[in-house]
This record gives structure tokens, sequence and C-alpha cells, in this order.
């Protein structure tokens, strides 16, 4: 058990039987009364927000969810399988549960699994990572005062806008939570 004073992004909470992780929280005082604490929380299995606010001091459970560094080995078509970086054990982690990340994921990639009583909850990936650009239409630069942009199929199968200058068979870097192009890596 914890207070509302303790909450942190990320932190996971156990409200009335289901888990819900911290997006945001603020501590407000207003004029009159007592202080409250804000909150988004996304409920961890549907991924649904909804915004509460709780009074300050107030006890809530915190769910036990360990986050462990694990391989990425590959999809057996029902689920993805990742490797204990430590235990070298094996955990399946059910297609709804990676969602979007499986549109950044290789094999061999490190990523955050965590877990909660034995049950996967969600995957973090580091905030960026390099892919290589599968596909993309031979760029024509034009009269132009801004840079223009094309689309691009990675080694993944996601499909991001790069800029023009970008060819087949180079290495981007691509934003993991917007899917963005950051940059191009040089070799």
């Amino acid at each position: 058990m914890a207070t509302t004073n303790d909450l942190k992004n990320g932190t996971v909470l156990n409200l009335d039987g289901q888990l819900w992780s911290v997006v945001w929280f603020q501590h407000h005082k207003p004029g009159k009364g007592g202080a409250v604490v804000r909150t988004k929380l996304k409920n961890v299995l549907s991924g649904k927000i909804v915004d509460k606010t709780f009074n300050a001091d107030v006890r809530v459970e915190m769910a036990n969810v360990d986050k462990r560094s694990m391989t990425y080995l590959y999809n057996d078509g029902s689920a993805y399988i990742f490797m204990d970086s430590q235990t070298y054990e094996q955990l399946h982690v059910p297609d709804e549960t990676v969602g979007e990340a499986s549109q950044f994921m290789l094999e061999n990639q490190e990523a955050t699994v965590a877990v909660h009583e034995g049950l996967p909850l969600y995957i973090e990936l580091p905030a960026s990572v390099e892919l290589a650009v599968e596909y993309t239409e031979p760029g024509l630069q034009g009269d132009r005062s801004t840079g223009g942009t094309k689309p691009a199929r990675l080694e993944t199968g996601y499909e991001i806008s790069v800029p023009l200058f970008i060819t087949t068979g180079e290495r981007v870097k691509v934003d993991t939570r917007d899917g963005s192009y950051l940059g191009r890596v040089s070799s």
C-alpha cells in the first residue's frame, strides 16, 4: 500500500481488481478545501484511458509489476516469444499484448516486458530503433521551398514518411512512440 502522494508516471495501481498504469499525474491545491491528485490512468489490459481525481494522502494499492529486460526471439504465429536475458527462460506474449510495438521489433532485439503474477502486461521498446528501408520510390526533387516526403516500407513491413533523399536499403532511425522518421543512420 502507498498513498497518492507517492504516485509516479509508469506506476501500476490495483483499483477494484483492475490494473491501471499512471500516464500523467498532478498534485493540485485549490484555494479552498484539501489538496487533490489529478491523474490520467490507462487500463493495462484494455488500453482504455480515464481521468481520476484522488484526495491527497489516500491509500492506494500498488500492483507488483516485474519489469524485465528480455530479447525478442521470434513470432510463432499466435504469440511473440521473448527470452529473459538472465535466466534464459522463454515467455510467450500474445499478439494483443504486444500491439503496435510489433511494427518496430526485429528478432534478437532488446525490450522490457512488464509481468504481473506470470501474466505479461505490456512491452516497452527503446524510444527509437534503427530499421532498414525495404522499399521506397526514387525521390524527385523539384521546385520546392520546403523538403518533401514520400512513403517508405521498413523491414518490419511498417510504412512511414521519409524525406525524398532516402533510398531503398538505407537505415533510418524511427521513433517507437509515434512511428515518425527521426533521421538517417550513418554507416
